[in-house]
């Protein structure tokens, strides 16, 4: 799937454009995407400095390079990106070199010949190579209306962060340089969608006159509702969004060029990492799952935050310490299946106090009930979890009674763990789950499996045994047609029928099971083993979840 484009524009200069583009590059980076940033603001060019501490080396071209590179007959979008160091990929394109003659060289740049001479279709070729290369190429635009203004907001761009400050030039001018892109993108020789546009309050000071704040807050939210139509969520107001898309003003950030993400590792809601990491998210999220940034903010940042990156387990087990042979038991069983797990334990702080979690998965053994510790860890999985494919599936003791639980595991998909299953099963049912593959008919409490074992050893009468092999064979058809309720009543019967009674090998009217009917039996096993996710039949071992 190619790579998205989003620019990052301002009708006027002061708004800090420079400075959220390069902090959102590096969130976006690090959470597993791979990032280009590319400065067209070629005549007051920023990025550079707010990259200083991560240049290895000094950029050694830009794009004027590539301007270059086209009046030469050359396509060469890669040649003049330089590697950033310290943070997943995350690479860059100058405005060009740091040398004397670099303002005459972009004084010299006559825009519109160069798109008379085909300068739209080589840009064209770049985008198709960047996009290629990068999850998302984020463009740094020069202010006002200008040519570099038209590629940057109309030519290039899927989608358009728009800028602006609480005074009225900066925001009609943001409204209106939407507008113009849209109507001008009508006009590419190219296929481009109407603009996304997501317009962002920067610079906002609520601390000081929190009335007049408050009054322009209305005024702004007014002027830029038009542009949340084609994106937000019907559900949710513009003005609650606005306030996810604001930028406060912190003055401490305001002096050089600084990267206050890098070292607010988990920013509170006053810091400007915060609203940074808010709308990294909306980008991550391509604008997309609103109403769940108007519900749960920390939950939708997490889903952007770990959708593209690798977790280092699979699953994590949650055991408390009466359970914990049988725990330990289960992670080695796991482990063989190719499971990444990892064990927590009531008591242990270091699951809840990580930032992120680093398993998809969580499994909670509960021994008779939920403990206050398992709660804790459950509620703060869900938290980081809503809205993403992650799991808790609970592993229940003998005496544990589900309707008893929190509702949040109670009525979640459990395993039990009995006398026919020991971590060897429960294990192959925890592999199910997590290869998302389900039992063609959910038996609940009922342990078939079990009933089945206990049938094959049985000693019964004849007639006995001509009744037990008529109810398997109407257990083979409920279980295939998925009949829940008739596979309960079946397995109870034929669970009373070969139950044993005192001494049957030593009375000789018993004999073991018969032949015919033993094939039946293992039949109705093999019917119990079919996963609806696997087609031939058979069980699965695990697979590794792709990658979302």
């Amino acid at each position: 799937m190619p790579g998205t484009v989003v620019t990052f524009y301002s009708y006027k200069g002061g708004v800090g454009r420079s400075f959220a583009l390069a902090n959102i590059a590096v969130l976006l980076a690090r959470w597993g995407h791979r990032v280009l940033c590319v400065d067209w603001d070629l005549e007051a060019p920023g990025l550079r400095d707010y990259f200083r501490p991560m240049l290895a080396d000094e950029p050694a071209g830009g794009v004027v390079d590539l301007v270059a590179d086209f009046l030469r007959g050359q396509v060469r979008p890669t040649a003049h990106v330089t590697r950033l160091t310290g943070v997943g990929t995350l690479d860059f394109i100058a405005a060009g070199r740091d040398e004397p003659d670099y303002v005459r060289r972009v004084q010299g740049i006559d825009w519109e010949a160069l798109y008379e001479n085909g300068f739209g279709q080589y840009l064209e070729q770049c985008r198709e190579r960047w996009t290629a290369d990068y999850d998302y190429v984020l463009l740094d635009s020069r202010t006002g209306i200008s040519d570099i203004g038209g590629i940057c907001t109309a030519h290039l761009p899927d989608s358009l962060v728009v800028l602006y400050t609480a005074n009225t030039q900066s925001v009609r001018g943001a409204v209106e340089i939407a507008k113009r892109a849209n109507a001008a993108r009508d006009g590419l020789p190219f296929d481009r969608p109407q603009l996304a546009v997501l317009p962002v309050l920067s610079r906002f000071d609520t601390r000081e006159e929190y009335d007049r704040s408050e009054k322009w807050r209305s005024v702004c939210v007014e002027q830029t509702a038009g542009l949340f139509r084609t994106w937000l969520d019907h559900t949710v107001p513009p003005e609650v969004m606005s306030r996810h898309l604001t930028l406060p003003y912190v003055s401490y950030w305001s002096f050089g060029e600084q990267l206050p993400v890098r070292s607010e590792s988990s920013p509170g809601a006053d810091q400007i990492g915060f609203a940074l990491e808010t709308v990294a998210a909306v980008v991550a999220h391509q604008f997309d799952r609103t109403d769940l940034l108007a519900e749960n903010r920390d939950a939708y940042v997490a889903a952007a935050r770990t959708a593209n990156r690798d977790f280092a387990y699979d699953l994590r087990v949650s055991t408390p310490r009466s359970t914990l042979d049988f725990a330990e038991s289960l992670i080695a069983d796991l482990a063989q299946r190719g499971v990444r797990v990892v064990k927590s334990m009531s008591g242990d702080r270091s699951f809840l106090d990580k930032v992120e979690d680093d398993a998809r998965h969580l499994c909670l053994v509960v021994d008779r009930k939920v403990s206050r510790w398992q709660s804790a860890e459950v509620e703060l999985f869900l938290h980081r979890t809503l809205g993403q494919d992650r799991r808790v599936i609970p592993v229940l003791t003998a005496d544990a009674e589900p309707n008893a639980l929190p509702g949040y595991v109670g009525n979640l998909r459990y395993l039990r763990l009995g006398p026919s299953q020991g971590p060897s099963e429960v294990a192959l049912g925890l592999v199910d789950q997590l290869n998302g593959d389900v039992s063609l008919v959910d038996v609940g409490e009922v342990d078939p499996v079990g009933v089945l074992r206990q049938a094959i050893s049985a000693w019964l009468r004849p007639l006995m045994w001509e009744l037990v092999d008529e109810t398997v064979r109407e257990l083979v058809v409920a279980v295939g047609a998925g009949d829940a309720v008739r596979t309960r009543e079946l397995t109870a019967d034929l669970a009373v029928a070969t139950r044993p009674r005192g001494d049957s090998i030593a009375d000789g009217r018993r004999t073991p099971v018969p032949l015919a009917t033993k094939a039946t039996l293992e039949q109705v096993r093999q019917v119990l083993e079919v996963r609806a996710k696997g087609p031939d039949g058979s069980r699965h071992e695990f697979t590794r979840f792709p990658r979302e």
